[in-house]
C-alpha cells in the first residue's frame, strides 16, 4: 500500500480535530450569521488545509503549526474588532437601509451591489411579496434582509380574492421587463397605456414598478428620495409645535 494514503488520512484526522478545536475557541455561528470577514476566513482556511494535505514535503508538524497560527490570528482579529467598534464597521461593514418609509433608496442598493431581482428575492424570503407592503428594509452585513411591514390602513383588512395574486416587477431601474409582461399575458403597449393614463409619458421616469391583479400598479419615481434619518423626528416636532 502506498504510504502516501496513510499520510493523507492522518493529515485529514489532524485537520478535523484542529477545526473542531478552532470552532470551540472562535465560537459557533450559523451559516446565515457569517459576515463577509468570516466567509473570507473560511476560504483561506480551506486553502490552507487543502494545500498541505497532498504535499509530501509538508509534515504533520507543519500542518498543526499552520492551523495553530491561523487560529491565533483569527482569534486575535475577533477580539480586536470587538474592542474597536469603528474598525469592526470598516472590516465587517454595517447594516444599510435600502427601503426607508416605503421608498426604495437606489443609492443604498448600489452601495451594496444589490439589484431589484435580488431585493425581491430577499423580501420573499421574509414572506413579503410586494414592495408596497414594506415600510423599512435593512440590508444586513451577512447578506440577509430584515423587514418591517407597513401597518394595515385603518387597521382594517381588505377582502381577500378567491385566489391570491403574486405581484410581478414590470419596471426595474427605468427598464420594462418584457419577460414579466409575458408571464402576465400583457405587452409593452398595455403597460405604456397604463402609465399614460396616470400621467407618465416615459417609463424611464420610474425606478421600480410592479403589477398585481389584486392591487393594480405600484410604482416609485426616480425623483422620489427616502427621507433622512432625522426627518421623522422633525415632522413630529412640527406637529407638536415644540422646539425642544
Amino acid at each position: 500500500m502506498d504510504p502516501l494514503f496513510g499520510q493523507i488520512a492522518l493529515k485529514l484526522l489532524i485537520a478535523l480535530v484542529s477545526l473542531m478545536i478552532m470552532t470551540r475557541v472562535l465560537g459557533k455561528k450559523e451559516i446565515s450569521q457569517l459576515t463577509a470577514f468570516d466567509f473570507v476566513s473560511s476560504l483561506m482556511l480551506s486553502e490552507l488545509v487543502g494545500n498541505t494535505i497532498y504535499d509530501k514535503e509538508v509534515g504533520y508538524g507543519h500542518l498543526v503549526f499552520a492551523l495553530a497560527v491561523w487560529t491565533l490570528l483569527s482569534y486575535g482579529m475577533e477580539k480586536l474588532l470587538n474592542r474597536i467598534p469603528w474598525l469592526s464597521r470598516r472590516v465587517t461593514g454595517s447594516p444599510d437601509l435600502v427601503i426607508r418609509e416605503g421608498i426604495i433608496d437606489r443609492a443604498a442598493m448600489k452601495r451594496n451591489n444589490l439589484d431589484f431581482g435580488q431585493l425581491s428575492m430577499l423580501l420573499r424570503e421574509n414572506g413579503v411579496f410586494s414592495v408596497r407592503d414594506v415600510a423599512y428594509a435593512l440590508f444586513e452585513t451577512n447578506g440577509s434582509i430584515s423587514v418591517l411591514s407597513k401597518p394595515a390602513a385603518g387597521g382594517s383588512q381588505k377582502e381577500e380574492p378567491d385566489s391570491p395574486s403574486l405581484p410581478v416587477s414590470v419596471i426595474e431601474d427605468g427598464d420594462i421587463v418584457d419577460r414579466a409582461l409575458e408571464s402576465l399575458g400583457r405587452d409593452r403597449q398595455w403597460l405604456l397605456g397604463l402609465l399614460a393614463h396616470i400621467g407618465i409619458d416615459d417609463e424611464r421616469q420610474i425606478l421600480y414598478g410592479e403589477w398585481s391583479d389584486a392591487s393594480g400598479l405600484f410604482y416609485q419615481l426616480r425623483s422620489q428620495r427616502p427621507p433622512g434619518p432625522g426627518a421623522k423626528k422633525l415632522r413630529n416636532r412640527d406637529r407638536t409645535g415644540k422646539s425642544g
